[in-house]
């Protein structure tokens, strides 16, 4: 998990840069800074959403994993759990949770993450997270220098997330074929689209509620590839 722990230190170090710049830029700056960042947000996205090979699954996986977040109400546990930290540590930053879970959907969405916690756990190969983690670095200075200290605690979750892929990679990677790291890859791609029309503050999307859509677009890429539903659903519409 040397990739990881490497990413976890460039975060930490650019978000500290953030902070301090914080009080010492203009607040237009900062908003055009920050708008810039939901601008790359979104071409990141659209750029990863292009690797769907199957619109079917990723929209049904989108579809069922909405109703079972909209069911729990994933975004509100996320965010009473965020206010909880946000309390225990009595911080008065008011965009501690948007720090937080905005930063942790850009550094974990991104297909650098799937593809280089595979890389580091199949192969042993860090480098392609290393290269991440120098990217988020930078993207850290700009986040926490508009949303503050909750940046810095996305490596909680960073740390959970990619090192859990990192280690699933290492004992059962073998599982996942290009097709199904495409598909993740290009979910991941929608939920970033998402996210920066939540930055750009254009509409407020519930992302967190779609979450579970990562976990379904795995299980139906699988299920596609073994039983090859694609070509028996394109046989009959043909028949």
């Amino acid at each position: 998990m040397i990739g990881t722990i490497i990413n976890i230190i460039t975060v930490l170090i650019g978000s500290s840069i953030g902070i301090l710049l914080k009080s010492k830029l203009p607040e237009q700056l900062v908003k055009t800074v920050f708008q810039s960042l939901g601008l790359f947000t979104l071409a990141l996205g659209f750029f990863m959403a292009l690797k769907i090979n199957s619109y079917l699954i990723v929209v049904f996986s989108l579809v069922l994993g909405a109703i079972i977040g909209e069911f729990f109400d994933i975004e509100k546990s996320i965010e009473k759990l965020s206010r909880k930290i946000k309390n225990k540590i009595k911080l008065k930053d008011e965009k501690f949770t948007d720090g937080l879970l905005t930063s942790f959907l850009l550094f974990c969405m991104g297909s650098m993450t799937i593809l280089g916690a595979f890389e580091e756990g199949m192969k042993g190969d860090p480098s392609l997270l290393i290269t991440k983690a120098v990217m988020d670095g930078f993207a850290a200075i700009a986040l926490s220098s508009a949303l503050g200290i909750g940046v810095s605690f996305s490596v909680i979750p960073l740390l959970i997330y990619q090192g859990g892929l990192t280690l699933f990679a290492n004992y059962l990677g073998n599982l996942f074929s290009e097709e199904i790291i495409n598909e993740l890859t290009g979910l991941g791609g929608i939920l970033l689209i998402g996210l920066g029309i939540n930055i750009l503050e254009i509409k407020k999307i519930k992302i967190f509620n779609i979450l579970p859509a990562l976990i379904l677009v795995v299980f139906f890429a699988w299920l596609n590839e073994t039983f090859n539903f694609s070509e028996l659903f394109k046989s009959i519409l043909n028949y």
